[in-house]
C-alpha cells in the first residue's frame, strides 16, 4: 500500500506553509525526488584574516544586556543582518532580502537572504525559533533554488537560524540529497566558526 502524499495537489503552497505544515522532513522531500540524511557535516572553512570579527562579535556582545530578543524582528536585527552585512562587506556578494522565486505552485515564496557570488547562498530565519520545522522550510527552499537556478555549482549550502543558534545543509544537486548537518552553532560563541563556512560557500569555485 502506497505511502499517501503530504500535499494536496489542488492546493498551491508558499515556503512559508512548510513551516506550519509540521511535516516529516524526511517525507516532504521524497515528494519532490530527494532524499535527506542528517549527519555531521565537515564543511570548508574560510582560511583567511578576518580583521574586523573581533569588532563584530563586541558589537553584538555589547548590545545583548539591552535588548529583550522576544521576537524575530529583535532577533533578525541583532545577530542575522551584522553578520550578512559583513560577508556582504567582505565578498561583495549581491545581497537580496525577502527575493521572491517561483518554480511552481507548489515551490513559491520569498526567500529571507539570498546572497550571490559565483556561488549561491541560502540563510533563512527560523520562525518561532523552531530550528526543527525551520529545517525543513529550508530543504524545501534549497529544492527550489536548486530547480530554477542555472548556475554550475554542484551543490547548494543553507543556513537556518534562530539567530542566536546556526545550523546548516548542503543540497547535493546531482543525486538530490540533502544533508541535515547535526552541528549546531551559537552566536557569539562560535561566530567565527559562523562566518568562515559562509565566506567558504560565497569564495569557492563553483566549478
Amino acid at each position: 500500500m502506497s505511502r499517501k502524499p503530504i500535499l494536496d495537489p489542488n492546493r498551491s503552497y508558499t515556503f512559508s506553509n512548510y513551516f506550519d505544515l509540521n511535516a516529516d522532513a524526511f517525507d516532504l522531500v521524497t515528494e519532490f525526488g530527494y532524499t535527506l540524511v542528517r549527519t555531521q557535516l565537515l564543511l570548508p572553512h574560510f582560511s583567511g584574516q578576518l580583521e574586523q570579527l573581533d569588532a563584530l562579535k563586541e558589537r553584538i556582545d555589547d548590545v545583548l544586556p539591552y535588548v529583550d530578543l522576544v521576537n524575530e524582528t529583535a532577533r533578525r536585527e541583532i545577530f542575522i543582518a551584522p553578520i550578512v552585512s559583513e560577508l556582504v562587506r567582505i565578498t561583495h556578494a549581491r545581497l537580496n532580502i525577502e527575493y521572491p522565486l517561483q518554480v511552481n505552485q507548489k515551490l513559491q515564496g520569498s526567500l529571507d537572504y539570498y546572497l550571490r557570488t559565483q556561488t549561491h547562498l541560502l540563510v533563512i530565519e527560523a520562525k518561532q525559533a523552531d530550528l526543527t520545522r525551520g529545517f525543513t522550510q529550508l530543504a524545501i527552499e534549497m529544492i527550489a533554488l536548486d530547480q530554477w537556478s542555472e548556475v554550475t555549482q554542484p551543490s547548494f549550502l543553507g543556513a537556518v537560524t534562530t539567530g542566536n543558534i546556526w545550523q546548516f545543509g548542503v543540497l547535493h544537486r546531482q543525486s538530490k540529497q540533502i544533508e541535515q548537518g547535526l552541528n549546531l552553532y551559537r552566536v557569539t560563541e562560535d561566530i567565527e566558526a559562523v562566518v568562515r563556512i559562509l565566506l567558504a560557500a560565497l569564495k569557492s569555485d563553483p566549478n
